[in-house]
């Protein structure tokens, strides 16, 4: 019966793809050693590359499809099959081409034909094994390279996607070539008819699964189908797995991220993950896309998007596909597109990223020296540019000095050029002098002008500098933004809503839901309420309390009136409890309200610490110098505190086994990722958005 029922739910999704551009592939013509199917690749090569293949085929006659199908295997377990399909494989001093992707704009029809002319193929119940006969509900390829699989199950016969996940980490053999890692298939999915999950990894028992589902009423979960159907789950193969939307997903989404991490024992290791989109992410970035295609520039666009919904991948993809955006008459809709961030990790990945679709370098420019390295990226129009807000105020300055320096008389003005303005947490970004500056910088020679007339209608020429002044606080027609953030208050709402209201939105219940971020108000407790339980259990007969406890109900009774009680409660706490956590290498974040505070619990911690010999070593985190308020020759600096430790550095630092503790002033509050964050200790008064950031 189950069988039945799961080959029915194949049935309608098969029928669906065929009839929208997909083909039928036996399995028949699988080759289990190579995970290919040659036959199939073979005839793409040959339909699409005749002259290529042609001079191959006087070289090596009728061993023509074998060497090629040797030569492009190796390249794919040499390069991956995700490299592979974007660029190519050299077979004996020539690049063939596996796959043909859409360009961004339609200015070549041939390349059109070869795009049309990819053979996207599903198989049922592929025998993929050499040393068994097990198989796979569903497989996918792209001109014979597998590259997507399914395990499909039907909650009537008391099966779910739970079974389908123990079906891949049980009983799909990781090792077998086309389960290796990036080198055939990229992307699996177990589906039932309530919900998707996906993962690019198998690893056996450690296999992990991400949802990949819509959301439904706020949370988790798919809403009911649109058409009245019994399964919620059809967007996957009929919008999803939809052949241009597929298409698109290997060409200009997929990626391989590769991180450097330090071991415990501070080795350098390289991780890489394979990232396919959430289903949050995808719809976003193509609706954004679409929209600013329709729309065009002069345009804001709000994100509301929780802490946990992979925020800085969903701007890499953004920024990529707007630097090549091209409208229906194949213009480019934006000269350049401009990220505004504070993160540092964000620009390594952006180009890291965006280099693996573009395989080029200098498409994007990190502003990470000067105001003058931003005004020169700006005069070149680099098609993305990452950059701080702060830059922007003396932008002027620089082109007027550039000018001088190539014997010109420069008016320290930009040519008006489109861009696309990427805000990257919009409700710090968007308001004061220094977001205006950016208008102005960015409105260049049209905005002057705009005043100009304006100043002149009003027969008050005197008064231009005024008019430009308000003009750069209006909305501009050459500048469309789009603000990212978790949080929105009413003034971001206003600026960058559609009528109040965000255009797309990932809410913060559906990443706790989706096990993305936890909710911290489940394990939040005041001072008074721990107080409290402490004494109570203490009391209480039939509670045993081990040393430890009764230890910390001593110090819980000292009212922390001052920072050396607080810091001894805090200690002893992560002593007794914290440090025993996450395998022994649980860490805490002290919130404090300034940055003499954060200076006062450093020197408090560390004496404390020392007085007890207990092993937790501590760091402090603010910005600037902070001047003793006792001593007035005494200052005092993150990087002086930390013995000599520079600000780059200590996220990295804070990570290895050497250190517990973060003492930190309005720092590493939003956008900070360190997994083995256990305890927040909260010394300063939390409220609004604030209080969201922080603890999410």
């Amino acid at each position: 019966m189950a069988e039945t029922s799961e080959k029915s739910f194949e049935t309608v999704i098969e029928s669906h793809l065929l009839v929208n551009g997909y083909r039928r592939v036996s399995p028949d013509g699988f080759d289990r050693q190579r995970a290919i199917f040659p036959t199939e690749v073979l005839s793409f090569i040959q339909e699409t590359q005749p002259q290529e293949w042609a001079k191959l085929e006087a070289l090596h006659g009728d061993r023509t499809g074998e060497q090629v199908v040797g030569d492009l295997c190796k390249w794919m377990d040499t390069y991956g099959s995700l490299t592979t399909l974007r660029h190519g494989f050299k077979c004996y001093g020539r690049t063939l081409r596996v796959a043909f992707f859409k360009a961004a704009h339609e200015l070549n029809p041939e390349l059109e034909e070869r795009y049309k002319a990819n053979r996207l193929g599903i198989t049922r119940q592929l025998h993929f094994s050499t040393r068994s006969e097990k198989s796979l509900d569903v497989t996918l390829s792209l001109n014979g390279v597998p590259v997507a699989t399914a395990e499909l199950k039907n909650p009537i016969t008391g099966q779910t996607t739970d079974h389908a996940k123990r079906q891949y980490r049980q009983d799909r053999d990781p090792r077998e070539q086309i389960f290796e890692f990036k080198r055939r298939s990229l992307v699996h999915f177990t589906v039932d008819s309530e919900a998707v999950f996906m993962t690019t990894r198998l690893a056996g028992t450690a296999t992990h699964f991400l949802p990949f589902n819509k959301g439904r009423d706020g949370g988790a979960g798919n809403p009911l189908d649109s058409k009245g159907r019994t399964y919620r789950t059809a967007y996957l193969w009929e919008e999803v797995l939809q052949r241009d939307s597929f298409l698109d997903l290997l060409a200009r989404f997929l990626h391989l991220q590769i991180e450097e991490k330090r071991t415990e024992e501070g080795r350098k290791v390289k991780k890489e993950t394979m990232i396919f989109p959430r289903y949050h992410q995808l719809q976003a970035v193509r609706g954004l896309v679409d929209m600013a295609r329709n729309e065009g520039v002069g345009n804001n666009y709000l994100i509301e998007h929780s802490a946990g919904s992979g925020k800085s991948n969903t701007i890499g993809w953004l920024a990529h596909r707007l630097a090549s955006l091209h409208d229906e008459g194949n213009q480019r809709i934006f000269d350049s597109v401009v990220v505004i961030t504070d993160r540092v990790v964000l620009d390594q990945q952006l180009q890291d990223t965006i280099y693996q679709f573009e395989h080029k370098r200098g498409v994007v420019q990190k502003i990470d020296e000067s105001s003058r390295q931003l005004a020169e990226a700006l005069e070149n129009a680099v098609p993305i540019i990452i950059t701080t807000l702060q830059k922007f105020p003396f932008v002027s300055r620089q082109l007027l000095k550039m000018a001088e320096e190539r014997g010109e008389s420069g008016t320290g003005t930009l040519k008006t050029r489109r861009c696309a303005v990427i805000i990257d947490e919009a409700h710090s970004s968007q308001g004061g002098e220094t977001a205006t500056e950016l208008k102005e910088v960015l409105g260049g020679e049209d905005l002057k002008e705009e005043a100009k007339r304006r100043a002149a209608e009003e027969g008050l020429a005197d008064m231009e500098e005024l008019f430009r002044s308000m003009a750069k606080r209006g909305r501009q027609a050459n500048l469309s933004f789009f603000a990212f953030t978790a949080t929105p208050k009413h003034k971001t709402l206003k600026v960058f809503g559609r009528n109040g209201e965000p255009f797309h939105q990932y809410t913060m219940r559906q990443a706790i839901e989706e096990a993305f971020i936890h909710d911290v108000l489940k394990n939040y407790t005041t001072y008074a309420t721990y107080f409290k339980l402490i004494k109570a259990c203490e009391e209480d007969p039939n509670v045993e309390r081990k040393k430890a406890a009764r230890a910390l109900a001593r110090f819980l009774k000292l009212h922390p009136h001052n920072i050396a009680q607080k810091t001894e409660i805090m200690v002893e706490h992560f002593q007794a409890v914290t440090r025993h956590k996450i395998g022994g290498r649980a860490k805490a974040m002290v919130l404090t309200g300034s940055r003499l505070e954060a200076v006062r619990y450093k020197q408090s911690f560390d004496r404390y610490i020392n007085a007890k010999g207990y092993p937790i070593k501590s760091l402090v985190a603010f910005s600037g110098t902070v001047q003793d308020d006792k001593l007035p020759d005494v200052q005092y600096t993150e990087e002086g505190m930390n013995n000599g430790l520079k600000e780059k550095v200590l996220p990295e630092k804070f990570a290895t086994p050497e250190y517990q503790v973060l003492l930190v002033a309005e720092k590493y509050q939003t956008g900070f990722d360190q997994p083995l964050l256990h305890t927040m200790f909260v010394d300063k008064r939390l409220a609004g958005i604030q209080a969201v950031q922080s603890l999410s």
